[in-house]
């Protein structure tokens, strides 16, 4: 059993437990891959795979508008394992290509959209590098689950923070790393699997509830994608600039996104709109709370709309002379829009509360 040979067969839940087997096995699915594993939270599920495909010393690129705190962890913890890391502008594919250093990278790592900017990696393309210079391609997909399958454009591994849309309720924390069966046992193997040596193994009362809310995740993103389309279009409309959301022909990126996406769940439920500086983000985001708009907190995913100021929040973690250099700014409102967001009622309370900060 411990050498992985008798499938079926349980004798230590860190190792292998039927509950989080059974929503690894699920997930995997969704995402068209061999095998899935789940472990405690998103950022376990990429410090496992980096950490396991690197095994000492080597180099990775990364995009650098990535989440915060898989910032901190490159920048600031990795090196301590002799792991050195190269931010790139997610939309330049030559800096991608001269980043890498034929001795020693590994990994080319990148969020699907990324967090918060909703930059829209070419999954394609870097799959093809990676395949090239013969590395692993590792993808963040947690904002567009069902909506962007990694896999299909050559992604070796895909992991997940599960605490956000996949959950959808806000009241657990887990994450998932999927790819294939082999790299599944590397990580749990007894002697050097990181997911197994390092503990951040998935409580399976997590795992049971995971696994019955992946029934309903398309029937979700669906609804997340067709509110905040419908909002971020009379935000526009409202003569309100400033919103970024990849289904606007105005993203830089629609075009790529459009190629990417499973059309039938749409482009998702993040946006974000520039208010100009901190303290009319923050006066935008108390107010909207004040209308039930929303929630004013960081998480996503969740029924309701959630809304935070990144840079003073979820990327407070990057100094601010890399935030400017990724062009995060400290007026950005990351929403995350909840299932009835293209509600009319909920549509003017936002335009109305936007109108009355502005002039404030």
């Amino acid at each position: 059993v411990f050498r992985g040979e008798l499938e079926g067969c349980y004798l230590y839940s860190r190792h292998s437990n039927p509950s989080v087997n059974a929503f690894g096995k699920k997930i995997a699915a969704m995402e068209g891959m061999e095998a899935g594993f789940g472990v405690a939270s998103g950022m376990s599920a990429i410090a496992s795979s980096v950490l396991q495909i690197m095994d000492g010393p080597g180099h990775i690129v990364c995009s650098n508008t990535v989440y915060g705190g898989t910032w901190a962890l490159f920048n600031n913890v990795l090196p301590k394992f002799g792991i050195e890391v190269s931010f790139v502008d997610p939309k330049d594919l030559t800096a991608w290509e001269q980043a890498i250093s034929k001795k020693n990278t590994k990994i080319l790592f990148t969020e699907t959209l990324s967090n918060p900017l909703l930059a829209v990696a070419d999954l394609k393309s870097l799959g093809e590098m990676s395949k090239k210079h013969g590395l692993k391609f590792v993808v963040d997909n947690t904002f567009t689950p069902m909506i962007i399958s990694p896999a299909e454009f050559g992604a070796d591994v895909v992991v997940y923070s599960c605490t956000k849309y996949i959950s959808g309720s806000s009241d657990l924390i887990g994450g998932a790393i999927i790819s294939s069966q082999d790299f599944i046992n590397q990580l749990i193997d007894v002697n050097t699997g990181i997911a197994m040596l390092h503990g951040p193994v998935m409580d399976p009362r997590v795992a049971y509830e995971l696994y019955s809310r992946l029934d309903h995740l398309g029937v979700r993103m669906k609804a997340h994608s067709q509110s905040a389309e419908k909002l971020a279009k009379k935000i526009v409309e409202a003569n309100i600039e400033g919103v970024v959301y990849p289904g606007l022909e105005t993203h830089p990126q629609f075009d790529l996104m459009k190629s990417q996406i499973h059309q039938e769940y749409g482009y998702g439920g993040m946006m974000t709109l520039d208010m100009g500086d901190l303290r009319k983000a923050l006066d935008l985001a108390k107010k909207l709370q004040e209308v039930k708009f929303g929630l004013f907190a960081v998480s996503l995913g969740f029924t309701r709309t959630l809304m935070s100021c990144p840079a003073a929040s979820t990327s407070s973690e990057i100094p601010e002379e890399e935030q400017k250099k990724m062009g995060l700014k400290t007026g950005l409102i990351r929403l995350s829009i909840g299932l009835c967001g293209d509600d009319d009622v909920m549509i003017d309370r936002f335009i109305n509360s936007y109108r009355e900060v502005i002039k404030s």
